[in-house]
């Protein structure tokens, strides 16, 4: 293989060139009939790909149909159960980090098909001055569309009174009528001079807006839960069951505790334990070894008073690793009233 070819070998193929291997495999009657389902746009670019396609290996072809197979389950798995529950199946037929892999593949399909492409491809910035004017509804609807990450910077932005509609709102959001969302999108259409198309009519919900507590800052986190207790105590305590925060890593199993330790900066885990409680200090000394915690406890001396913002953003950072690993499946984070692990 010359060093031309090794190169675009080595590189990621696009959906275009898949889809294209994909019909190539399923011969022409039936690739005649998907071809019929596809908008003109995608059958030029397919048909071209096609014409194109002068050899394609039996191990090309296989990884292809495999992706597609795995893909097709995921959706069914995702459709039956919610998203929790094809993790769960996934990881047990394919294993975590493929189906880690195809969930992620097929988030970003559904991303891509959702309403607000415009919103999500937006700067943050940019969108927060767009949306600062808008209605909580409004605002609330647009950010069950966004990534959680870029939501949250939105979020942020608003006064906090206006933080605890929009997440209420967020909060309650079950499904909303294609004509709703279609006339909100000419607004942002009329704003942004693009074209987004709409699709998809299901959104928000709890795990919406715990998606995007996520990805917040702590102080807001609290004030949004605080004023949710005080307005809707009962979508308050769903949100605290599904949301994992600092103080809760005492309900984390010890083995858990210490893969996660081994994962975080140690200048985060000094920072993070400025202020907290004897009983969440304690825990985390007990899976640590007898120099580490002689080393950190040297560490919190020698560090002195810190801002609270940057003990709370250190704690963030410590979560973010829980997080990681619990999607991941290298550790269990209990939520709600599921049941324990037995060992």
């Amino acid at each position: 293989m010359t060093e031309t070819a090794a190169k675009t070998a080595s590189k990621p193929m696009d959906g275009i060139r898949k889809a294209a291997i994909f019909m190539i495999s399923l011969g022409p009657e039936t690739s005649a009939q998907i071809m019929k389902q596809l908008p003109d746009k995608y059958i030029q670019k397919v048909s071209y790909e096609i014409a194109n396609i002068d050899h394609v290996s039996q191990k090309e072809r296989e990884a292809i149909v495999n992706e597609y197979m795995e893909m097709s389950q995921a959706r069914e798995y995702i459709l039956d159960g919610g998203i929790d529950y094809a993790k769960n199946l996934l990881n047990k037929a394919l294993g975590t980090q493929r189906a880690k892999e195809v969930i992620d593949m097929l988030n970003q399909i559904q991303l891509r098909e959702r309403p607000f492409n415009i919103a999500r491809k937006a700067d943050p910035a940019q969108l927060t001055n767009l949306l600062l004017g808008e209605q909580p509804q409004t605002v609330a609807l647009v950010l069950c569309y966004m990534q959680p990450d870029k939501a949250a910077q939105i979020l942020v932005n608003f006064p906090s009174e206006k933080q605890s509609e929009i997440a209420e709102r967020i909060g309650t959001i079950t499904s909303t009528s294609p004509v709703v969302i279609e006339r909100i999108e000419k607004v942002i259409e009329s704003k942004f001079a693009t074209y987004i198309e709409n699709d998809t009519e299901h959104v928000g919900g709890v795990n919406a807006l715990v998606d995007i507590l996520n990805q917040v800052g702590r102080t807001t986190e609290k004030t949004i839960v605080g004023e949710l207790e005080v307005r809707q105590p009962e979508l308050a305590e769903e949100i605290k069951a599904s949301l994992f925060t600092f103080e809760d890593i005492v309900s984390l199993q010890k083995g858990d505790v210490q893969k996660v330790l081994r994962e975080v900066k140690q200048d985060d885990l000094v920072l993070a334990l400025k202020g907290v409680s004897d009983e969440l200090r304690d825990y985390i000394y007990e899976n640590l070894s007898t120099r580490a915690v002689e080393t950190l406890k040297e560490d919190m001396q020698f560090l002195g008073p810190a801002r609270l913002s940057a003990v709370e953003e250190a704690q963030q950072s410590v979560v973010t690793v829980i997080r990681r690993l619990d999607e991941l499946g290298e550790i269990y984070i209990m939520r709600g009233d599921q049941d324990a692990i037995i060992e």
